[in-house]
């Protein structure tokens, strides 16, 4: 359905919205041309919007180059021959038109402004959309200006992402907001490029769209404070950074392949036929309770779910190649073009249906002997600092999940090992990694029991 637009009938916002990656994107129609706004990894969503209504894609714009995705913006520019915009800064490897302070699109009896807007990233945009009665209707914000929330600046410190640092980001963040944002009719609708979730800022708010007022009144970074009180409130508690991000980065300043290309390319091994080969990952999808039954040996239990490509790029290194491994076909498929999301597709040594007898079993765990002992377990708390900031049980050793394969080494082996995250998904997967990395050591995931203890 589209969201509500304050513009004329003969415009259109549409919002297309992942769920699994709290991201958001947007074709915006007047009359029979449409404009579309950081278009995620498939592009069928967009084609298909267009054909419903007769119209043609003729420009595709990024707000930045994104760090939790990889867009279809050149797939979509060379399907449909649409011009590609995004700021001059932005580094791009792919053919655009500059899209900077006092640019703009005329799309049909509207035109779509450009904000240079840095502060997430140097190079981040905003667009604003003007009426044929030079009203503003509506901003599209990327990860400028979220609901609730404001990107973090953060992301760009490593060096092959430019090796900014987060304080002068935060601070440009602060200028952007006020000059450029904040200024704005306060009636003006506000379309971010992600919702709650979001590992690119710490936003909570289920709403996915807001108005300039509305933030002004509500979003604790829009408050009056010195630039110094800004930076120090952004800055506090922003979440882990999965290893992905800055792959992704670069993915996007090159353009990434054909979606569908990429995901037929990904191998394809027939039971019996093929082995995986020794000593790369394997990633078993399934539910905790089938892999705990029987899996192959030092598989580690990733399972599909609601954010299974954030857990598979905080796990996984953008350099490392891994099988996947599902129940049926359908779910094979669903767990490749998840991974393809992200850009890992390419890293998908082979993709395989999990055979029927596997040899290695995971004990389960005896609920009431960790309520009556639990000084008889070592306990690892896999959960994010901010979670556990109350430890549900005392002496617990912290290791969040994304740094678990890198220090496992730190779990001592004296005693079974009991491992625990909020309600059950991330513990699957640590306890795996353990039971891997500890053989001979009985290693067990409390799992959604976890919930009796709070």
């Amino acid at each position: 359905m589209p969201l509500p637009s304050s513009s004329t009938p003969a415009v259109q916002i549409q919002q297309f919205y992942d769920k699994g990656l709290a991201q958001a994107s947007y074709a915006v129609r007047a009359g029979r041309q449409v404009a579309l706004i950081d278009p995620g990894r498939d592009p069928q969503p967009y084609y298909d919007f267009a054909d419903e209504h007769d119209a043609e894609i003729v420009a595709v714009i990024e707000t930045h180059p994104h760090a939790d995705f990889v867009s279809s913006h050149l797939e979509i520019a060379q399907e449909t021959d649409a011009t590609l915009y995004c700021s001059k800064l932005t580094g791009a490897r792919y053919p655009h038109k500059n899209f900077d302070d006092g640019d703009r699109i005329k799309l049909g009896t509207v035109e779509l402004h450009a904000l240079n807007t840095p502060g997430h990233s140097p190079d981040s945009i905003s667009i604003v959309l003007i009426d044929d009665l030079a009203q503003t209707r509506a901003v599209f914000t990327g990860d400028t200006l979220f609901v609730g929330d404001v990107g973090r600046p953060d992301l760009r410190e490593d060096a092959a992402v430019g090796g900014h640092q987060r304080e002068a980001l935060a601070a440009q963040l602060y200028h952007s907001l006020r000059q450029k944002l904040m200024p704005l009719p306060p009636t003006t609708r506000v379309y971010p490029a992600h919702g709650p979730g979001s590992l690119c800022g710490k936003t909570t708010s289920p709403d996915l769209d807001s108005t300039i007022g509305k933030e002004l009144a509500t979003n604790y970074a829009l408050q009056p404070m010195a630039e110094a009180e800004f930076v120090r409130q952004l800055l506090s508690d922003q979440p882990f950074m999965p290893k992905y991000f800055g792959y992704d980065v670069q993915l996007n300043k090159l353009g990434a392949t054909n979606f569908e290309d990429s995901v037929r390319a990904v191998p394809r091994l027939m039971s019996g036929q093929a082995e995986p080969a020794a000593g790369v990952l394997l990633l078993d999808t399934r539910p905790a309770a089938q892999f705990r039954a029987g899996h192959l040996p030092g598989a580690l239990n990733l399972m599909d779910g609601a954010k299974f490509e954030t857990w598979l790029g905080s796990v996984v290194a953008p350099d490392e190649d891994f099988y996947l491994l599902a129940d049926t076909q359908i779910q094979l498929d669903a767990v490749i073009r998840k991974a393809a999301k992200i850009g890992y597709e390419a890293h998908i040594k082979g993709a395989l249906l999990a055979p029927a007898a596997q040899p290695a079993t995971s004990p389960s765990v005896d609920v009431e002997a960790v309520r009556q002992h639990p000084e008889q377990f070592t306990i690892v708390d896999i959960r994010n600092p901010t979670e556990a900031a109350q430890p549900l049980f005392a002496n617990a050793l912290l290791i969040p999940l994304p740094e678990l394969r890198e220090r496992v080494s730190e779990v001592p082996a004296d005693k079974p090992v009991l491992v625990h995250c909020a309600g059950g998904y991330r513990s699957a997967a640590g306890a795996s990694i353990i039971q891997h990395a500890l053989p001979g050591v009985p290693v067990y995931d409390l799992g959604e029991a976890v919930k009796e203890f709070e």
